[in-house]
């Protein structure tokens, strides 16, 4: 996987508070019961749709093969981590932004090259070294 440096456009995009939705649940799992006294998790919805981010960015958002978001456009992302309401709400913000970071700069096209001279060469030597190793054990007629 490559790794991008960090562009000035990717850090000035920002998502609003504003535009999700948290709330609390209950986590699952052991725990005792604090489990069941506690809604201590995170539950982030994030529409895309209807989001301030801009439209090229929303499409390489909702483009994205990842199971966190529904067909219909919502980012769904649940934090259960710790015991903290605060830092799973917190933890689920990260993940988001996270993953808008992710698709926030479009990806390099790729340039199509000719191989080079040299490349060729050691692929036909290559070639031609196996072909002996392999006339080599052909049956010896008289």
């Amino acid at each position: 996987m490559a790794v991008r440096l960090a562009d000035s456009t990717a850090s000035t995009l920002k998502v609003d508070p504003d535009e999700v939705e948290l709330t609390a649940i209950r986590a699952q799992g052991a725990g005792g019961q604090n489990i069941n006294k506690v809604s201590s998790a995170a539950h982030l919805r994030f529409d895309v749709h209807a989001s301030s981010l801009p439209d090229p960015v929303k499409q390489r958002l909702l483009a994205l093969g990842d199971r966190r978001i529904t067909e219909a456009g919502v980012v769904i992302i649940k934090a259960q981590t710790s015991r903290s309401l605060d830092a799973n709400r917190a933890d689920a913000l990260a993940r988001l932004q996270e993953l808008v970071d992710s698709v926030a700069l479009p990806p390099r096209i790729r340039r199509p090259t000719k191989p080079t001279f040299g490349s060729k060469q050691r692929r036909l030597d290559g070639k031609s070294i196996r072909a002996r190793v392999k006339a080599g054990r052909r049956s010896v007629e008289d």
